[in-house]
């Protein structure tokens, strides 16, 4: 199959380089455009049980969204093929990476999965797999010790 733009979902850890070179090889077998894309996840619905404000300082800041830029940046310049888009969003992970996949008309996403405890019990890929409406390549990571 022939894909016209991928997506590739990362998080900013070591693992993205697995992630984006996994994204690459498959662009430029299809000569698709790709583009990455980073979803600081927007913690307050887990923490609406604490005080109001409490969780009110962990929200992400402008300076703080310029960092991540520039850090997605990096990973765009390392990649042996052209990134057609550099995304940072906040909020919801599986909201952002559906809106943006309809904005740019991406026809697979490519994100990575790490087999660890904290993966298994709060994983974000069994949410953006029930609700994808394009393919998906879910790529294995190796933990990070």
């Amino acid at each position: 199959m022939s894909y016209k733009h991928i997506l590739a979902a990362v998080d900013l850890s070591k693992s993205s380089d697995v992630v984006i070179n996994k994204a690459i090889s498959i662009a430029k077998d299809s000569h698709a455009l790709l583009s990455l894309i980073y979803v600081d996840l927007n913690y307050a619905n887990y923490y609406l049980a604490l005080p109001n404000g409490a969780w009110s300082n962990s929200l992400i800041t402008d300076d703080r969204k310029d960092e991540l830029v520039a850090e997605l940046k990096q990973l765009a310049e390392k990649a042996d093929y052209p990134i057609s888009n550099v995304l940072v969003e906040m909020g919801d992970l599986n909201h952002k990476i559906n809106l943006n996949v309809k904005e740019l008309g991406a026809d697979l996403l490519v994100c990575g999965h790490h087999h660890d405890f904290w993966s298994r019990l709060l994983s974000s890929v069994k949410q953006i797999v029930n609700s994808s409406d394009i393919d998906l390549l879910i790529v294995y990571l190796e933990s990070e010790d």
